[in-house]
């Protein structure tokens, strides 16, 4: 009786490079691509600015882009108003330290609350309706009861940065916590977390990405108020020095001021993307 031996050759094993591996869902991006097709965005923007500027032909009302790119850098070092004004950087650093902390305060008290909604039947219940009839209202309304109320320092502005941040971070929360697996809710809970715990430790992580995105449109809301109350209760600021440099003619340093929002919206939006690709691993 004769054996036969049978052999197999077992295939080669292929390893996968992890930084390969896209989760379901996810995208693999190409950050070079974006970023050259932004480029060009910009550079055709900016010519057909320039274009625009040459066919109206009037340097007051339409300036070019480099008598814009001037204005910009000269102002970078000059005070406006002269003598007792601040420099365009100046004034970029009163709005952003004004942005920082309403947004900041508006994002806590919206994150808190909406947790409360979620957590809470009763508490949604009785702030629900109040927040869908405050959050169609435009935070512009509320400038002059500000200024009436709390005078034109700081107090207006500050409240008028909340009232455009808070609603926005709530609907996102909510909305965020609610689209949590409400199984990753109960294996906690099988293992002994409280509610409590349960809501910081599982669902709220779950849910920050969404809740950064909603973070990112309180962004745009809370340059929106800023510059709308600064062009008109402000000393100081940069929708204060568009408004004046407005009353003046001075066009190409009201680009200017539109110009560093933009930048200045671009960097905080770009921080805001990069913590969320950091916290969602299907977006990195």
């Amino acid at each position: 009786m004769s054996t036969h031996t049978v052999t197999s050759s077992a295939a080669p094993t292929v390893t996968e490079d992890p930084a390969d591996i896209v989760l379901a869902g996810g995208r693999r991006g190409r950050p070079s691509g974006r970023l050259l097709y932004g480029v060009l965005g910009v550079v055709l923007a900016l010519l057909v600015w320039e274009a625009a500027a040459y066919i109206v032909g009037d340097r007051v009302l339409m300036p070019t882009v480099q008598r814009t790119a001037s204005t910009f850098w000269h102002y970078m070092g000059e005070r406006y108003p002269a003598v007792v004004g601040k420099t365009l950087w100046q004034h970029a650093l009163v709005s952003v330290l004004r942005i920082l902390a309403g947004w900041g305060a508006g994002v806590l008290i919206g994150v808190a609350v909406g947790g409360l909604m979620v957590s809470v039947p009763f508490v949604r219940h009785l702030i629900d309706p109040l927040i869908e009839i405050t959050r169609p209202l435009p935070p512009l309304a509320f400038i002059p009861l500000f200024i009436i109320w709390f005078g034109i320092g700081e107090a207006p502005k500050f409240m008028l940065i909340l009232v455009g941040v808070v609603p926005i971070m709530i609907v996102a929360t909510v909305a965020a916590l609610e689209a949590v697996p409400t199984e990753l809710e109960q294996a906690a809970r099988s293992l002994g977390a409280s509610p409590f715990w349960t809501l910081l430790t599982v669902r709220l992580r779950s849910a920050l990405p969404a809740v950064i995105t909603g973070m990112r449109l309180a962004m745009g809301a809370a340059w929106t108020s800023i510059v709308a109350v600064e062009l008109i209760a402000a000393t100081s600021g940069l929708g204060y020095l568009i408004n004046n440099a407005g009353v003046n003619l001075q066009v190409p340093l009201v680009m200017s001021g539109i110009v560093t929002i933009s930048i200045l919206g671009i960097f905080f939006d770009t921080l805001l993307r990069a913590l969320h690709r950091s916290i969602d691993p299907t977006h990195r």
